[in-house]
């Protein structure tokens, strides 16, 4: 296992990382990058062990619905990049059972390759949606063959990639990169069902940041997006060797789907944690602030928390089901039950801007304009401010401010944005959640409740 410095020297390791503008030399002591190396740093010295053949937590493969809701517990708290890793992990792993029977060289190098990096302490990032061009054409007949990513060459047993891959939480914080197909391909498209792993550092990888990180000096106005923010890269594959041993699949466009919707799984399953522990904080949120703000038995802001506090419920409700309805594979993994992680995930995320819409309501304009807490250290402004941010003699102005402060930073400022965005997009898209709800509902049981009730089913097909 690594410690957090042994991290943090691995990557100065030759990688093209760039960010507005100019190409990033020293990430560890960059500015604002430099904050998320920090965060994930602390995510290894947390799990570091110096036992022989310990193994951080969150790249073990949990084979039980106890070992899969141990992870769930594990990830509170976790760095970004650790919990992107874990699904990538268990992305190769489901992927891998799923193809294994017609494809078994892709398997056994699938689990060649998770055991390598189990045993290397690596981080990784999936690299799935691609640029895409325009949209309403399949990628063998865009205008630029390389708007999705593809095979473009081949030197012996390997291959040659081009493209560029979108969204990718913390590229640039990694040691290597999932790169899969982000949709079902169809013959004529061979090229474009590729599956591979590509070392952040290789030749012709080039990967430009942006960023939700608060660009103020003092952070008390941010507690939320200056201990959580991540890089978003736009990773590029300019021409990019993959050695045959980290291909996992090579035009076998039957199967391009299986790694999509196997990340699509463990997407949605970490999404649908971050939203149960979301609406959490959202119910406290508007509680604390209907407290500061006295209108805690108002009885449409009561009516409004425990709508907010019913969403909250089923969110919570759904991963549980997810994990206690988990399945287990040949092999004895265990993954999340498909029907409630999409359910739950839709649901959380549908919802998820009606549940701010009501914290907003019940919290008022403050949330945007209260002043920073180094006004409240003012000489010139900082009694005053006190004084009229206080609600009554049991609520300190301060303490007040700083509600506004966290609430905004959660639900309204740049973080916010990413949370709201995200929400949506995360795994697919809420279209995909339905899509895969409806393949795994049980919908003629369903029609043959109705017809039993309505006194329409044949005597044998009754239940009894």
């Amino acid at each position: 296992m690594l410690t957090g410095a042994q991290y943090k020297k691995s990557l100065y390791d030759g990688r093209a990382i760039f960010f507005e503008g100019e190409r990033v030399e020293d990430l560890p002591g960059h500015p604002i990058l430099g904050q998320s190396v920090d965060q994930i740093a602390r995510g290894y010295d947390r799990w570091y062990s110096s036992e022989p053949g310990a193994l951080n937590p969150l790249m073990s493969i949990p084979h039980s619905s106890e070992e899969l809701r141990a992870r769930i517990k594990q990830q509170h708290g976790a760095d970004i990049l650790s919990l992107v890793t874990y699904q990538s992990v268990m992305t190769l792993t489901t992927a891998g059972a799923r193809i294994g029977g017609r494809l078994p060289k892709y398997r056994d190098r699938i689990q060649r390759y998770v055991e390598q990096a189990q045993d290397n302490d690596i981080r990784i990032t999936e690299c799935i949606t691609d640029a895409k061009g325009d949209r309403s054409l399949p990628s063998a007949k865009q205008d630029d063959p390389d708007a999705y990513t593809h095979i473009v060459d081949r030197r012996g047993d390997d291959i040659v990639i081009r493209g560029a891959k979108l969204h990718i939480t913390a590229a640039a914080l990694g040691h290597e990169l999932m790169v899969i197909p982000t949709k079902a391909m169809h013959a004529g498209e061979e090229a474009y069902a590729v599956a591979c792993m590509v070392p952040v550092n290789s030749p012709g990888v080039k990967i430009v940041n942006t960023t939700y990180a608060p660009r103020h000096a003092d952070t008390r106005d941010f507690p939320f997006s200056s201990k959580n923010h991540m890089p978003e890269g736009f990773v590029i594959f300019d021409d990019v060797v993959v050695p045959r041993e980290r291909v996992f699949l090579d035009g076998e466009v039957e199967h391009a789907a299986v790694f999509a919707h196997s990340l699509g799984l463990w997407e949605r399953l970490g999404g649908l944690l971050d939203l149960a522990e979301t609406a959490d904080q959202l119910v406290g949120f508007a509680q604390l602030i209907a407290e500061a703000n006295g209108l805690a038995r108002e009885s449409h802001v009561r009516e409004k928390i425990s709508e907010m506090i019913i969403h909250a419920t089923l969110v919570r409700s759904a991963l549980e089901a997810a994990i206690a309805n988990c399945e287990i594979t040949a092999d004895g993994s265990a993954f999340p039950n498909e029907l409630y992680t999409n359910a739950g995930k839709y649901h959380g995320a549908a919802n998820y801007n009606l549940m701010v819409r009501h914290l907003h309501d019940i919290g008022g304009g403050s949330i945007l304009t209260a002043p920073s807490v180094s006004d409240l250290e003012s000489e010139a402004t900082g009694a005053l401010v006190r004084k009229y941010m206080s609600t009554g003699k049991d609520v300190d102005g301060e303490y007040r401010v700083r509600l506004f402060h966290a609430i905004r930073d959660l639900t309204a400022d740049a973080f916010g944005g990413w949370r709201a965005v995200t929400n949506v997009q995360a795994g697919g898209g809420l279209y995909a959640q339905r899509i895969v709800t409806r393949r795994h509902y049980d919908l003629d049981g369903a029609k043959k409740k109705a017809l039993e009730a309505a006194g329409l089913l044949p005597e044998k097909e009754k239940t009894h």
